[in-house]
């Protein structure tokens, strides 16, 4: 393993940040481990930006992702994915957004069973959707367009995050907001020091992990501005809707 890569978000240097075994995985914040795996996953971080990033999975097939990552056994790892995960996740559009929905196309991308947008429809929501995975037959342009993205739990599983944006701002109408989630690394990964953070664990997929800086580095490479709500809650938005204007005002990619 080269010890020195580039940034896939801004190209700058990224040196080696530490080693984890494959079998590392969420559930370790609870006391419960995984058997070693054996299989060494180096994480490398940016010197410029810190996004943070395995590329050890770079050259990874959908395939290999669905046969070791993705299988019957990841439940174990996330058992909130099914069905809790999307039903809180479809709450806070439902809380945020539901007064407007007669004006939202929704699209909630990288979906997984659809669980999300069912519940939105249910309320009355024009939503759909889309999951790389499990719909890989899909055109991208056979979708439309959409002015709500949701894009819950996405980004730290993507090992190339320029296809994921690629993706989505193909499906972002003229005013689009992207709502999307994923957690911060600041303040919980630094440059020589060990990886304790329970959310870098490869065997849930989490082999991208941003930090604040990143994130608006890679919205602005895609003229796309963005603001952080919470550690874990973002947004990227090319144009305002009107109907969002009542809790985003003007995200700016330097806040």
């Amino acid at each position: 393993m080269k010890l020195l890569q580039h940034c896939p978000i801004c190209n700058a240097p990224a040196t080696a940040l530490d080693v984890v075994d494959f079998n590392k995985a969420c559930i370790e914040s609870e006391g419960k481990y995984l058997p070693l795996a054996g299989i060494p996953i180096y994480y490398f971080m940016c010197d410029m930006c810190s996004f943070t990033f395995s590329p050890y999975f770079w050259n990874w097939t959908e395939n290999d992702f669905l046969e070791k990552i993705y299988n019957e056994d990841y439940i174990t790892v996330d058992p909130e994915y099914l069905e809790i995960r999307p039903k809180n996740n479809a709450d806070v559009l439902l809380n945020l957004l539901h007064q407007h929905k007669s004006e939202i196309k929704h699209l909630d991308y990288g979906g997984g069973n659809g669980r999300l947008s069912r519940e939105l429809i249910a309320n009355g929501w024009n939503s759909q959707s889309f999951d790389p995975f499990v719909e890989a037959n899909v055109e991208l342009g056979s979708l439309g367009q959409f002015n709500l993205i949701s894009a819950f739990e996405v980004f730290e599983h993507v090992p190339h995050p320029d296809e994921l944006m690629k993706n989505i701002t193909a499906l972002m109408g003229e005013s689009c907001l992207v709502l999307f989630s994923t957690l911060l690394s600041d303040n919980q990964l630094e440059k020589n020091s060990r990886i304790n953070w329970w959310y870098c664990s490869p065997r849930n997929g989490h082999i991208s992990l941003f930090s604040k800086k990143s994130l608006a580095i890679l919205g602005a490479k895609y003229q796309l501005k963005s603001a952080s709500f919470s550690d874990n809650f973002h947004c990227f938005v090319n144009n305002i809707p009107l109907w969002a204007r009542h809790f985003i005002h003007s995200p700016d990619d330097s806040d």
